[in-house]
């Protein structure tokens, strides 16, 4: 059976969020201690493992798209075994494999801790469907790290217990479950011995750390303990939800200097009637006290935001509100999402659903005007000088990074700049990146 194992080439394709990425790391790592062979292509391999994302219904059809290409290669011969696993094989589960017969297994999160032995399986020919209880999922375990060796995500939480009503992660990830802090730091600790110079945190919520094991609100003394570790130069943190920035929190992002003065705040909407509808709290002037506080707290922090368009009963004058708030704000940089409507949560139930054609029109409207602002917020960087972060040279000659707040920067340099952080004057900016020139 070594000999088989040692023989046979797996290869996973990870989609979706960076959060997916690390649950794939953590599997890439059981199963190369097992003696399988890593493979990065997944169309030269004997087993393509398929970590899907289902968060919303472009993600879910690029994973399905995902299994069909390799589908065809299966039944071309060029791979053998097709394992799906993430977020599509815990919604799905039973249905996937009825849909898709060239699936050899579906394995929920729960089973991740399993892959090897639901592997060995597969490759004696046998199909496997494994759902134990999702809150089985390991919080943490050794990975075999997919970034560039200067950067790493940090996993501090799984699961979610907002309960927002579009989504449906509360479903497929189930609530809250902090890891414990000496755990994250040991972790971290081992990643800086490693060369990671850039450490991003990330949770489904990062600002309700710690509330199930400790009672409260933990994220700022982590960061404060992540700070001290030596080695790592900048500490990211993402996903942070605006009704849990405590002013302890504002503190550590504007005192400690690893902390990039960069925050990821998903917003959603403006309007408080939507809001609501949306289990959201907050309102405008609330919305706008907050970014107000944080600008004024943390001088030139950069704010990126998410905004969904077509919400269930969101008229035609709320959108343009919101459209106007965004807009009026000047973010760094805004993701905007048509609603997508999600089995099983309580959106999809909604009454008043918005026709997809507005949904469509209203979110290519605030796209335009965000891709305006954007271009304001790279142009009013020139002339600066920034700390670039470098992690690879492309074939066209210039050296890609980016900033401490998260801006991309093109060099062109003979000089190997590769995982090294140096000061760069920014010279030209164009639609989602600045050109520099070494200082």
């Amino acid at each position: 059976m070594k000999g088989k194992i040692m023989a046979t080439k797996v290869s996973i394709v990870s989609l979706g969020c960076a959060k997916n990425q690390v649950d794939a790391e953590m599997l890439f790592y059981k199963i190369r201690e097992a003696g399988y062979e890593i493979s990065e292509d997944p169309g030269v391999c004997d087993v393509a493992i398929v970590n899907t994302c289902g968060f919303i219904e472009s993600a879910k059809q690029e994973s399905i798209d995902e299994i069909l290409e390799l589908s065809t290669l299966k039944r071309e011969g060029q791979i053998k075994k097709i394992i799906v696993t993430g977020c599509l094989a815990e919604r799905y589960n039973n249905d996937m494999m009825k849909e898709m017969c060239e699936i050899d297994a579906v394995v929920g999160i729960g089973a991740n801790n399993d892959i090897v032995a639901i592997l060995d399986k597969v490759m004696d020919d046998e199909k496997v469907q494994a759902h134990p209880d999702k809150l089985l999922m390991p919080l943490e375990g050794k990975r075999l790290q997919s970034t560039p060796q200067h950067t790493a995500y940090i996993k501090i939480s799984e699961g979610c217990d907002n309960r927002c009503t579009y989504c449906a992660i509360p479903l497929i990830r189930g609530g809250h479950r902090s890891r414990k802090m000496e755990n994250i730091i040991e972790e971290a600790k081992g990643l800086a011995s490693k060369g990671v110079k850039e450490l991003n945190v990330i949770a489904q919520d990062t600002t309700r750390y710690g509330m199930d094991l400790y009672g409260e609100y933990k994220l700022a003394e982590l960061l404060k303990e992540l700070c001290k570790i030596d080695g790592l130069k900048w500490i990211r943190v993402l996903y942070c939800y605006p009704d849990k920035i405590t002013d302890e929190l504002i503190d550590v992002i504007k005192n400690e200097d690893k902390i990039c003065k960069y925050i990821d705040l998903p917003l959603q909407h403006c309007n408080k009637d939507v809001l609501r509808r949306m289990n959201r709290s907050g309102d405008k002037d609330e919305l706008l006290a907050l970014l107000r506080k944080l600008r004024k707290e943390i001088p030139n922090l950069v704010i990126r935001t998410t905004f969904i368009a077509g919400f269930p009963g969101e008229t035609e004058e709320e959108f343009q509100k919101s459209l106007d708030f965004v807009h009026s704000i000047k973010f760094a940089k805004v993701h905007t999402f048509s609603y997508s409507r999600r089995k099983g949560t309580v959106g999809d139930k909604l009454p008043n659903q918005v026709d997809p054609q507005i949904k469509s029109e209203r979110s290519k409207k605030m796209i335009e005007v965000t891709l305006k602002d954007r271009k304001e917020f790279l142009r009013n960087q020139l002339n600066n000088t920034y700390s670039v972060l470098f992690e690879r040279k492309k074939e066209e000659g210039y050296w890609e990074g980016y900033t401490m707040n998260y801006t991309p920067v093109r060099v062109f340099s003979d000089l190997d700049l590769n995982d090294k952080i140096v000061d760069v004057k920014l010279t030209d900016a164009f639609d989602d990146y600045c050109i520099g020139e070494l200082i």
